[in-house]
């Protein structure tokens, strides 16, 4: 057509630029644009542009087949994913549209006011180290620097005793040592919970302590009340000496 305008692909950002210059130019609505008719400008002035550039954007070629299956399902009849695909991209069109107004009144403000800029300030850097070391120290860190350090010296038996020393604690013995307590207490109830524990003894004896009384408390041995404190639970042996 010879009224046809001719669109230049590297003057717009992307599809959706050129969609909007389509409508525009055709004086389309916006919220009810005549799908087919804008598929077909659309199409055609992709193909006419590749075939001056062969290299055209990949983004326009991709539209395009978009816009061609988008095509293939409204002449269907009703077609819901036509429609559906009609509305997303109507969506898109008016969003970017909305984009590109905000951002040329936001140029306009800008450009009504007046900047005044200037060279950042140049810095002279001083790099002299300032610090004094020893020379034995500087020749260490070459050393370690160099890979050539010493092999680190093993670690004596005073740094080991108190490992290899520490006492071990079965959790059986934490066991007889609360039941014990308990029968020998006088009474069913005993202490609270918390008076098992003490900061004398050692770590390794409290968490022992800790371990017997959750399996005393998981075999039904002991209960324990919402405040901590001991029940002992009596045995089937010893309700049976009681009942005779």
């Amino acid at each position: 057509m010879a009224g046809e305008l001719t669109f230049r692909l590297e003057d717009f950002e992307g599809p959706l630029e050129l969609l909007l210059a389509l409508v525009a130019k055709h004086k389309m609505d916006l919220h009810n644009i005549p799908i087919l008719t804008l598929i077909d400008q659309y199409t055609r002035t992709v193909e006419a542009a590749q075939a001056e550039d062969p290299e055209i954007a990949s983004s326009f070629i991709e539209m395009a087949a978009h816009l061609v299956e988008m095509k293939s399902y409204l002449l269907l009849p009703r077609s819901e994913e036509g429609e559906r695909m009609k509305e997303e991209l109507t969506g898109q069109l008016i969003e970017y549209d909305q984009c590109r107004r905000m951002a040329a009144k936001l140029r306009q403000r800008g450009e009504q006011f007046c900047r005044f800029t200037r060279r950042p300030l140049e810095v002279e850097w001083d790099n002299t180290y300032t610090l004094h070391h020893s020379p034995q120290m500087l020749a260490d860190c070459w050393q370690a620097l160099m890979g050539r350090t010493s092999i680190r010296r093993e670690p004596t038996k005073e740094q080991f005793e108190p490992l290899v020393s520490a006492p071990v604690v079965s959790v059986s013995s934490r066991v007889v040592f609360i039941l014990r307590r308990l029968l020998t207490a006088g009474a069913e109830k005993l202490e609270r919970m918390g008076q098992l524990f003490s900061h004398r003894q050692s770590r390794s004896t409290n968490v022992a302590t800790f371990l017997a009384l959750l399996e005393l408390v998981r075999g039904g041995r002991i209960e324990l009340d919402e405040e901590g404190r001991m029940t002992l639970r009596r045995g089937r042996t010893e309700r049976t000496k009681e009942t005779k």
